[in-house]
């Protein structure tokens, strides 16, 4: 199955699918509101607004699966995300993105290897997978690689569409 097939769900509820960004470059970042890297949701919001008349969206993906640090309801993710960090990149409801529950979009993506050659699971919250447009992974970045850190701006300058 192509990434771009697989069903989505927003936070909201609404069906989606990454054909809906088929033409613009993705960073797919699995997120939670209750951990020591949540501040990155900042840099997430800025990469969303100074890149998204360029081509590129951000899509956060809440999960719960490490140490229960996204708890909350949809509603109150929304809350937290649009109060605490002003996001206004796109949000899926919460997903488990490891083990038995994973989600489809997450057995495909875990396939795609970081900058070492290792793929298989997420390591923790805030990985960063990046999609050129078409839905291929280019690039996959662990959770301590900040969202503007060099090597991720570059990543995606090098596959905004033209």
């Amino acid at each position: 199955m192509s990434l771009l097939d697989i069903p989505l769900t927003t936070l909201d509820g609404r069906s989606t699918s990454l054909a809906d960004y088929a033409d613009r470059a993705v960073l797919v970042v699995n997120v939670a509101s209750k951990c020591g890297l949540t501040p990155q949701y900042g840099a997430l919001e800025t990469l969303a607004k100074d890149y998204a008349d360029r081509g590129l969206t951000v899509l956060g993906v809440p999960c719960n699966q490490f140490m229960g640090q996204e708890p909350g309801t949809a509603e109150e993710i929304q809350t937290f995300c649009s109060t605490t960090y002003g996001v206004t990149f796109p949000l899926l409801a919460k997903t488990d993105v490891n083990g038995d529950e994973r989600h489809p979009l997450y057995a495909e993506l875990t396939k795609a290897a970081d900058a070492d050659g290792t793929a298989g699971d997420v390591q923790w919250n805030f990985e960063k997978f990046l999609l050129a447009p078409g839905a291929t992974v280019v690039n996959r970045f662990r959770p301590t690689t900040v969202p503007d850190a060099p090597e991720v701006i570059a990543a995606i300058e090098a596959v905004l569409p033209d």
